[in-house]
């Protein structure tokens, strides 16, 4: 015990070291790079030999269905493409034996394997996993929107519930960026970049590793170094996720989507600035998506902007609150969804498009 914890004071002090000056962006993203390939390519060699497991899928329609995988090769993913062409477009996550599941990450073991899809009559896991990722797309945006010259630092992301009618994304930019305000061009831009991303339908691999091997990818940021090792304490098996979309690599807080493609309609609606924070100015990015399988008419889309573009400020020690909109303007909200679009709202069910209209719901009975 005494010889782990020299050994975690001394990884401290490299890291430190590392922090104190921080290489071009580049570079970092390099170094990232580099250490998620290695540590990938680790796992892998773990299953030199091809090993076969039983998969039981779950499911409308599937159930009987038992399929014959690679232990830890094999991926839900690679189950999906074995069934039909929907279940690969369609599904976002997984569940196996019924815990979450990235769809990329290997089977090490046999199990049941439910598939999940935004259309499912209780998609409050996937919407869940949805908002996640429209905040990791967001940040990496942000870490690549500013020249080489200016440093961002990206924080945790704020846990926002879908129905709070926004995704966030707290930032710290470079102090040089401290007077800048974001005008709506800004935003626009930052919008651009995002659809850009989700054009190329990039794939978040994930990969769990150990603390010191996060602590090893997250070098050059100190703020990651503090946050792996909550993460790792919050963790029974005291492992943190990462993932990879393109070359950006993330610390997640909880399972993400397959791919960038499922997102749709995406669009940066503000940057706020929350004031002086322990990592300098700290600063809120908010956005608002839709998935692709789920899409809304421009006239409630509007309404929905409006209202995901409100600072949602820290109102609970425990997390982030949503700041209510005026009960007219929900009022307006609901009933343009109502009017127009009783249709959708009918054949959708429970969607994620639904739960954005939660507050509303509420506010106006």
């Amino acid at each position: 015990m005494a010889a782990r914890s020299v050994c975690r004071q001394l990884h401290r002090r490299l890291c430190s070291a590392a922090v104190a000056v921080r290489p071009p962006t580049a570079e970092v993203r390099s170094h990232r790079n580099a250490v998620f390939s290695r540590e990938q390519a680790r796992q892998r060699a773990l299953y030199p030999r091809v090993e076969k497991i039983e998969v039981a899928m779950q499911g409308p329609g599937l159930e009987g269905t038992l399929l014959i995988m690679n232990k830890g090769m094999s991926t839900p993913l690679s189950c999906a493409q074995h069934l039909t062409e929907y279940h690969v477009t369609n599904s976002a996550l997984a569940l196996v034996d019924g815990e979450l599941w990235p769809l990329l990450q290997p089977l090490t073991h046999s199990c049941s394997l439910t598939l999940l899809t935004f259309k499912d009559s209780d998609p409050t896991l996937v919407n869940k996993a949805y908002w996640h990722s429209c905040a990791a797309l967001l940040g990496q945006v942000l870490e690549t929107a500013f020249k080489d010259d200016f440093t961002v630092e990206l924080l945790s992301t704020p846990e926002v519930p879908v129905t709070s009618g926004a995704f966030c994304c707290d930032v710290v930019l470079d102090p040089q960026l401290d007077s800048w305000t974001p005008s709506e061009e800004s935003l626009r831009s930052l919008t651009r970049g995002a659809q850009q991303l989700i054009y190329q339908d990039l794939v978040w691999e994930p990969l769990e590793v150990t603390p010191s091997v996060a602590q090893e990818v997250f070098s050059h940021s100190r703020y990651k170094l503090e946050e792996v090792e909550q993460k790792a304490a919050q963790n029974p098996k005291g492992r943190v996720m990462i993932y990879r979309c393109g070359d950006h690599v993330l610390l997640s807080g909880g399972p993400l989507v397959a791919r960038t493609g499922l997102c749709f309609q995406y669009e940066v609606t503000a940057l706020h600035t929350l004031g002086q924070g322990s990592w300098g100015l700290q600063r809120r990015a908010q956005g608002l998506s839709l998935p692709l399988q789920l899409q809304a008419h421009h006239t409630v889309w509007s309404k929905l902007r409006q209202r995901a573009a409100k600072l949602f400020g820290k109102n609970r020690e425990d997390g982030v609150g949503c700041s209510q909109p005026p009960r007219e303007e929900q009022a307006a909200v609901f009933k343009s969804c109502h009017q127009r679009h009783r249709h959708l709202l009918e054949s959708k069910g429970r969607s994620i498009f639904k739960s954005l209209k939660v507050c509303s719901r509420r506010c106006v009975s």
